[in-house]
């Protein structure tokens, strides 16, 4: 054998195993994506639901939504005005300090003229399967839209539907591009996602008690 024949052979063997590693995990995120992917509706094609789901997504400077969260709440308000869901539950991480997004979220509904006994609050959403899971099991939801934007639905859709939310989706974004960001992170969450749904994996805060947060 020559002289690096064989770590030439073991490189090639890596180098296949590494192939197949990342042909196995863009295989998995597809299947995720496309599982639910006629579910994700115009706002005037949404089916009627009790309740409209909008997940966080940060907070701007002067602790108010973030522009892409504001996108999902502007969404949600239009949802219910146009008689679509009776109620918003809006769904955030508040356990770090000085990051009160639930609170945040609340209030931006609030401060539009949505009627505080149609807005709930989940202060332990910390992720999408949080969010979700808590939904059903500590809110009682059976059946909701969920308000995200597009690049997130279909791994929001696969967790609701398969946790026993009867789900669908609406962009908050419609129309509008996705950032490449978004996609690259997109594809490894929804493997991610893919695992704690197997597993039943258990939220961080799974029996914490409903209750709407502070303005």
């Amino acid at each position: 054998m020559k002289p690096g024949g064989a770590r030439g052979i073991w490189v090639r063997r890596v180098l296949v195993a590494l192939l197949a590693g990342l042909a196995g995990l863009l295989l998995l995120s597809y299947l995720v994506r496309v599982s639910y992917e006629e579910r994700i509706v115009p706002p005037a094609d949404a089916p009627e639901a009790p309740i409209a789901l909008v997940f966080g997504a940060g907070l701007a400077p002067g602790a108010v939504p973030s522009p892409v969260l504001a996108q999902r709440l502007d969404m949600a308000m239009a949802l219910w005005r146009t008689g679509k869901v009776q109620a918003v539950l809006v769904s955030g991480d508040e356990v770090k300090p000085f990051h009160h997004e639930t609170r945040a979220m609340r209030r931006y509904l609030l401060e539009r003229g949505l009627p505080e006994a149609a807005v709930l609050g989940d202060e332990a959403g910390l992720s999408t399967y949080d969010s979700c899971l808590r939904a059903h099991s500590v809110f009682g939801a059976r059946k909701a839209l969920l308000v995200t934007q597009r690049f997130h639905l279909p791994r929001a859709l696969f967790i609701a539907n398969s946790v026993g939310i009867d789900a669908w989706g609406v962009a908050a974004d419609e129309g509008r591009p996705t950032p490449w960001r978004y996609t690259v992170r997109e594809t490894l969450s929804r493997v991610l996602a893919l695992g704690m749904v197997v597993l039943e994996v258990e939220p961080v805060y799974p029996t914490g008690r409903a209750r709407t947060p502070k303005t």
